[in-house]
């Protein structure tokens, strides 16, 4: 059973389109078109084209492209900005929100075509961001689910919280968590295949798979091939067969 893979994006749309140039490149070679992606959410913020990038992929699922997006907690930000102004997420500080550089928001809401927003008029951004933003990119948004699990492997965004059974994994964790999960040396069940935590190249952990390689801060964006439980990076030249740590 094969799966494809891809990390964060944080709106790196070109980054994306070369992600799939590689996967199709190598769906060919296994003569294998069917074979799922799975984005593991971050769709948005810090790059600039978190509008591209959102549009492709849905336009793309409509039209009946294998492909399964995941929600992170950067797409929950963007979706809860245009939804419910007074929404604060209970993991950020109170005095930051949506356009708080650290959040990357406004590079979001300029692919959108505003102007330079700013903390400073929020209620007015929001108000052009609602005028910006298709309502079927919000729809997209709201429908993402949070984990996939497909033979082996649960693909998940920053990962679970260990020792609580797959059905009664909570959103909040499923979107946020580092640790305890992230030292978490038992066996999990399936290997978990996530992202959220920023690190400088894919690592496989045994129980579990870190794919976001920093393209929100200028790094790469990951495309792994999952078979059963072995994993292989794809490079431009084909395949990287990641070694468990």
């Amino acid at each position: 059973m094969r799966s494809y893979a891809i990390g964060d994006i944080h709106g790196q749309f070109d980054a994306l389109k070369r992600a799939h140039a590689r996967i199709a490149a190598d769906r060919a070679r296994c003569n294998d078109p069917d074979a799922p992606i799975i984005h593991l959410g971050d769709l948005v913020d810090r790059g600039p084209d978190s509008a591209g990038v959102i549009r492709y992929l849905r336009e793309g699922i409509t039209a009946g492209a294998p492909w399964i997006v995941l929600k992170g907690n950067h797409d929950r930000l963007f979706e809860q900005f245009l939804t419910m102004p007074d929404w604060r997420d209970p993991r950020l500080a109170n005095d930051i929100t949506y356009l708080h550089p650290g959040i990357g928001g406004a590079e979001t809401l300029m692919s959108y075509g505003l102007y330079r927003p700013t903390s400073f008029h929020i209620r007015k951004v929001r108000e052009q961001a609602l005028a910006a933003v298709p309502q079927a990119d919000i729809d997209f948004l709201s429908a993402l689910p949070l984990t996939h699990l497909r033979g082996a492997a649960l693909f998940v965004h920053a990962g679970i919280r260990p020792g609580v059974p797959l059905d009664q994994q909570v959103e909040q964790d499923l979107i946020w968590i580092r640790e305890p999960f992230l030292c978490d040396t038992r066996d999990h069940g399936p290997l978990v295949i996530h992202g959220h935590t920023a690190i400088p190249q894919p690592m496989h952990y045994r129980n579990r798979v870190n794919i976001d390689s920093r393209a929100g801060y200028g790094g790469p964006l990951t495309a792994i091939v999952i078979e059963g439980r072995d994993i292989s990076v794809l490079e431009e030249d084909g395949r990287q067969p990641l070694t468990p740590y």
